[in-house]
């Protein structure tokens, strides 16, 4: 019986272990890491990327490409092709992801655009449309405040993001270029440290930065 207490225990601390590794390792990387050391994934089989994702990082992690391959150089995800009599045509082009803050999109906790939040979406993303070729890909991502549970604020998030897909669709975007994805409370702004102890209205306040839409463009050589 004693045995087979110390085994049940040996294998507990091996599990403890294990996810403390996962956690370890998904620190250094710039897709979440789950238990299993795989990437973590959405419903829709996109990516989940941290706070520390760009694309200059992306394209140092093992998972860059098989994750983010349309917002990478060429170069870097695939062979390099034999030389060929006429020039190769050139790799899509990733604009600096656009990040809107949720405050002037929405109403705190809401999911409808405001006016003033239709009016920065058309000021930002359409004025960075102008500067691009034919438009290959858009990503839509909202984010949250940790304030409240993960399943809450992922659902928030979800919604937003589709809202503001909604607006550039009725705005003439194509919808099969557009994509959405919610990170909920999972991606919070790296810098940004806000006490829970303080009152609520500050704390709300201190996490706004964390409250956010970004925009990710992804378009075709003029």
């Amino acid at each position: 019986m004693k045995s087979k207490f110390i085994a049940q225990s040996l294998t507990a601390i091996g599990l403890i272990a294990m996810t403390a590794l996962a956690h370890a390792q998904s620190t250094d990387r710039v897709y979440a890491i789950d238990q299993r050391g795989e990437v973590a994934k959405s419903g829709a089989g996109l990516c989940w990327r941290t706070g520390f994702w760009t694309p200059a990082a992306a394209a140092n992690d093992p998972a860059g490409c098989a994750c983010d391959k349309d917002l990478l150089p060429k170069e870097k995800c695939e062979p390099a092709a034999k030389p060929m009599a006429s020039p190769a045509a050139a790799a899509p082009a990733a604009a600096k992801p656009i990040t809107l803050s949720a405050k002037e999109l929405f109403g705190y906790d809401k999911a409808t655009l405001t006016a003033e939040g239709k009016a920065a979406i058309d000021r930002e993303i359409f004025a960075k449309l102008s500067t691009v070729g034919p438009i290959r890909q858009i990503m839509v991502t909202g984010h949250t405040d940790r304030i409240g549970s993960q399943e809450y604020n992922q659902k928030l998030s979800e919604k937003r993001a589709e809202v503001v897909k909604g607006h550039l669709i009725a705005k003439g975007l194509p919808a099969d270029k557009i994509e959405t994805m919610g990170a909920g409370k999972t991606q919070p702004v790296p810098g940004v440290k806000c006490a829970d102890k303080l009152p609520k209205k500050q704390l709300i306040e201190c996490l706004a930065p964390h409250r956010r839409v970004t925009i990710d463009v992804t378009a075709n050589p003029k």
